[in-house]
């Protein structure tokens, strides 16, 4: 018997609702393979524990979570806390402190998902995004000078190290080599002429031990013209922390929708515990209300089972996202539907017995 201990911090609004589905699907492979257990200790911290305790989680917080295998995540965000406060006393804190420098985004339009564009090929869109995870433009460093005063002056500081920008450049080409796929970089190096003159020289220096893997680099703002123009030229794609997040929310709108975005935040080493999420927000105006997509958590889940070795299971969870996309009976409404949180949850389930039933399970 194999048993992971997974952290569940289900956050805030549809945090927990989504969160549910997603260890529902877990706790089904679990069951149909038998030798697998998941073994699930929740934390309570988010904005509303902050409203009570003035804190985003436990001051040895970190300390907690340090002997989990991985940890599961909800949501976080609620009127009335600062979004910087909940991104960089709880989010952020988690990533930072356990090294988990790596962030993946599958863009992936699989059958029967909605995509804004016309005519578009299914097969065309299919990116992975390797997003930096732990520096560059979120890496908190500036200062704020004169505060209020006439002379005010803000400045937020990219950090690139050397370190942190080969690290994630050279993970990502492991990553095309392994799939057979070109890797494309994007940066900004004709404006930002230290940070992405970097970036562009450290790609251009680990490419030399990547003869076998092709490259392609462009600029942030080329590339989000031609993710939407041409996105069958992006396979593997490596970028810098802040421009990750922006393309692949693009990517999100492209390939189903947020509803369908799930993330990945791993510590490649393996000495800490790597994070898995949705990247949607925590849509207070609708939680408890039994409306949110939970598929983007179910994804999240099935990265989770990629990372501890089964990915197997992994491809299983997302066949069963696909075949419920494509009988488009059970939705929720944001994709056109009139079934609930669970409902969804439930047939996704379903699914994933019936197809583990016709495959041999290893």
């Amino acid at each position: 018997m194999s048993t992971y201990k997974i952290a569940v911090i289900p956050g805030d609004g549809i945090g927990p609702e989504v969160l549910q589905e997603g260890i529902k699907v877990l706790n089904k492979i679990a069951e149909l393979d038998g030798s697998l257990r998941f073994e699930y200790t929740y934390f309570p911290w988010g904005c509303e524990y902050y409203s009570k305790h003035g804190v985003m989680m436990d001051e040895d917080g970190i300390e907690k979570l340090k002997g989990f295998d991985a940890i599961f995540l909800g949501a976080v965000g609620f009127p009335g806390v600062p979004d910087h406060i909940s991104l960089w006393d709880l989010l952020l804190k988690i990533r930072k402190s356990f090294d988990q420098y790596i962030n993946i985004r599958p863009i992936k339009l699989i059958n029967g998902a909605p995509c804004p564009l016309k005519d578009i090929n299914r097969k065309d869109v299919d990116m992975l995004f390797i997003r930096e995870n732990s520096e560059g433009e979120y890496a908190g460093a500036g200062d704020w000078l004169f505060k209020g005063q006439e002379n005010e002056v803000v400045l937020q500081t990219g950090v690139f190290s050397r370190k942190g920008t080969e690290r994630v450049i050279r993970y990502a080409f492991e990553t095309a080599r392994k799939e057979g796929k070109s890797l494309t970089s994007i940066s900004k190096g004709n404006a930002l002429n230290y940070s992405m003159v970097f970036w562009d020289q450290v790609f251009e220096e680990v490419s030399k031990d990547y003869p076998d893997v092709k490259t392609a680099s462009y600029l942030v703002d080329a590339a989000a013209m031609l993710m939407i123009t041409d996105p069958k030229r992006f396979e593997v794609v490596v970028t810098s922390n802040l421009f990750g997040d922006i393309l692949t929310d693009l990517g999100a709108a492209l390939a189903g929708g947020i509803g369908l975005a799930a993330g990945a935040n791993i510590n490649p080493e393996r000495n800490f515990p790597s994070m898995f999420e949705p990247i949607h927000g925590s849509a207070p105006d609708i939680a408890g209300l039994g409306l949110a997509n939970p598929l983007a958590t179910i994804w999240s889940a099935s990265q989770l089972l990629d990372h501890l070795g089964y990915e197997n299971y992994g491809k299983l969870v997302l066949d069963a996202i696909e075949e419920l996309l494509v009988e488009g009976k059970i939705l929720t409404p944001d994709m056109k539907g009139t079934a609930s949180t669970s409902e969804v949850g439930d047939r996704v389930e379903g699914i994933v017995r019936s197809l583990a039933a016709s495959k041999v399970l290893k």
